[in-house]
């Protein structure tokens, strides 16, 4: 797929788009979303054949930010953000992939609260850094025109660097699930769906419904059609794969040892990445980590 922003499958419908409707029963490919921070992208440059780290700022089409050496850290970078990559530089793993992974922390502790939940190991970790690998991206020439894929394999730790991937499995029988996607087609059939302009002014303000604990019900629904011009049924379709995304988790186990928290209140992990041949979307219960990333990012 390409190098994009991985969407919720409920904001995926706004626009007519109903493969996710099928995402929801096809042989799916599953994998942690860690809330860790920044995103770090590592791994030999197509362009030099040289090894470098960086934020996602290396896919920039303009501004490029690529770091093949600690001077080009401190050009490219500033405060924390440029600390993270110094270490990168030094202890991530020569590798002739390109690799994309969240940065959880610095070793010598069993806790770590990059973002909004606090990771608590059953073991002190020695290693230098923590990578929450995910991404394994594949480019002939240059990183602009670099193609993403979750990744499927496991990377080994290091001396320097502890690699984090839970193992989770999602269940093949679904077939509950089969049902509400039929119906939420017939729905479709009904709807004329809005223009590009006005799913993006729709999703914003649904995002501030969740952040805010605004309830979506009926009159929100019927507010924000009446509001943006749309055909109110979009919307319920809105709400109703919604509710599928909610069912899915049911059919989700994970096995490991790693608590999470936010607030001292323990929660699952931040959501999950499924990936078919019908796209690559992201379960999150935004409800809790929108609502909670949002007031981290004010504060």
């Amino acid at each position: 797929m390409k190098n994009k922003h991985i969407e919720h499958p409920e904001d995926s419908i706004l626009n007519g788009d109903l493969s996710v409707l099928n995402w929801f029963t096809a042989d799916s490919h599953i994998s942690v979303k860690i809330d860790g921070s920044p995103a770090i992208v590592w791994g030999t440059n197509p362009a030099n054949n040289k090894f470098f780290v960086g934020t996602k700022s290396v896919f920039n089409k303009k501004l490029i930010k690529i770091n093949h050496n600690h001077a080009d850290v401190d050009r490219n970078h500033k405060g924390k953000v440029a600390d993270i990559l110094h270490l990168c530089l030094d202890n991530l793993p020569f590798t002739d992939n390109i690799y994309q992974g969240d940065y959880l922390g610095c070793g010598g502790t069993d806790s770590f609260n990059p973002n909004t939940i606090r990771y608590d190991f059953p073991d002190e970790v020695f290693q230098e850094i923590v990578i929450a690998p995910h991404t394994v991206y594949f480019a002939k020439k240059d990183l602009r025109d670099a193609v993403a894929v979750p990744m499927d394999f496991t990377l080994i730790d290091t001396l320097n660097c502890k690699f984090i991937q839970p193992e989770v499995t999602l269940k093949s029988d679904r077939v509950s699930m089969i049902d509400r996607c039929n119906f939420a087609r017939q729905i479709a059939t009904l709807c004329e769906f809005p223009n590009d302009k006005q799913v993006k002014t729709i999703t914003r303000q649904l995002n501030t419904c969740i952040r805010e604990e605004i309830e979506i019900d009926d009159i929100t629904l019927d507010a924000l059609a009446s509001d943006n011009e749309i055909d109110v049924n979009v919307l319920r379709l809105w709400q109703l794969v919604r509710s599928m995304k909610w069912d899915l988790f049911s059919f989700i186990e994970r096995d490991d040892e790693i608590e999470c928290y936010i607030n001292d209140e323990e929660c699952d992990h931040e959501g999950y990445v499924i990936s078919n041949d019908y796209g690559t979307f992201k379960l999150v219960d935004r409800d809790v980590f929108s609502k909670n990333n949002f007031l981290k990012v004010r504060d």
